[in-house]
């Protein structure tokens, strides 16, 4: 049965390709021209779906909120204005709830898209724009219970959604700022400076110091790492805990031993500016665990150590 269950709904889902046509583009253009917001409406299950289309929009550029129908007819109409667009919801296209309040939607003059099931319904001949969600049969055995037809819905609401998103040129970057608590946001709105060693955490010695002094600086602040810099605190080289492994190998006395004699000349470096999840892409692609950060002049400003990026989310 469960099978059975998908096949049905994989064929409603294939019938409404052919419904991607000029109502579906005259939709997409009603939405995209609104300067309010897009007010999704629905009774029942088909409210549950409403809101989710409602959530989609508003999460990927199209403001939108879900108003329920029982509600509008008590007072909530009044959050509709004619500076929006109605997308009223249901499958008969008769719900009483609806239409009782869509010619008072009409009056308003707010443009209205209807997404029906019935093509001849009060709402579909009430309309703007009408969107055909018709399915061939339901999911359930009795053909009573919405699952088929509310799936075909939901799927319509989010080819809309897409599309708009798709036209209006949205980015990765617009879905973060939506989504600051998921770790979408915190990969694209986090930048380096956000999570940077600076100041008096910052591992730093000058060319000439002897490693002895190194060794104590990188074990006080605890990065694994050190930055050699000039007098200007201009980045010269870098001597981390990899570098420390490979003097002991090749025997170097480091007693005897300066920071210059046995550093990484250079050592690769980020912008504070910069996100932080670029900074987990040159970790990973030069296998190493630590970042010196520097500003235009290529003085030392920061350290960013991948547990700082693990702590916050971005890994």
């Amino acid at each position: 049965m469960g099978r059975r269950v998908l096949e049905i709904e994989r064929d409603g889902l294939q019938g409404l390709l052919s419904r991607i046509d000029t109502d579906f583009v005259r939709a997409c253009e009603r939405m995209m021209a609104c300067t309010g917001r897009v007010v999704v409406t629905g009774m029942g299950k088909s409210g549950h779906i409403g809101g989710k289309i409602a959530a989609t929009l508003a999460s990927t550029g199209t403001p939108a909120f879900f108003v329920h129908p029982g509600e509008a007819s008590h007072g909530d109409l009044g959050m509709i204005t004619r500076q929006d667009v109605v997308l009223a919801i249901s499958y008969s296209g008769e719900t009483a709830e609806i239409v009782t309040i869509l010619p008072l939607i009409k009056r308003m003059g707010a443009p209205l898209i209807a997404m029906t099931g019935k093509p001849n319904s009060t709402m579909a001949k009430m309309s703007d724009v009408h969107l055909n969600v018709a399915v061939d049969q339901e999911a359930c055995p009795m053909n009573l219970a919405p699952t088929a037809s509310t799936t075909a819905t939901l799927a319509m609401g989010d080819a809309l959604a897409v599309a708009l998103l798709d036209a209006r040129g949205f980015t990765p970057e617009d879905f973060a700022m939506s989504h600051p608590g998921g770790s979408l946001g915190r990969r694209l709105l986090l930048k380096i400076a956000d999570v940077m060693h600076g100041g008096d955490r910052l591992p730093k010695v000058a060319p000439g110091t002897p490693m002895t002094v190194a060794l104590l600086e990188m074990t006080r602040q605890g990065l694994g790492m050190t930055a050699v810099v000039d007098a200007q605190d201009r980045i010269i080289g870098v001597y981390t805990d990899g570098d420390l492994r490979r003097s002991l190998e090749e025997q170097v006395d480091l007693r005897t031993a300066t920071i210059d004699q046995v550093m990484t000349p250079g050592g690769r470096r980020a912008r504070p500016e910069w996100l932080a999840a670029e900074a987990v892409r040159l970790m990973e692609l030069h296998k190493i665990t630590a970042l010196l950060v520097a500003d235009a002049d290529d003085r030392l400003v920061g350290v960013v150590h991948m547990h700082d990026l693990l702590r916050a989310g971005v890994v």
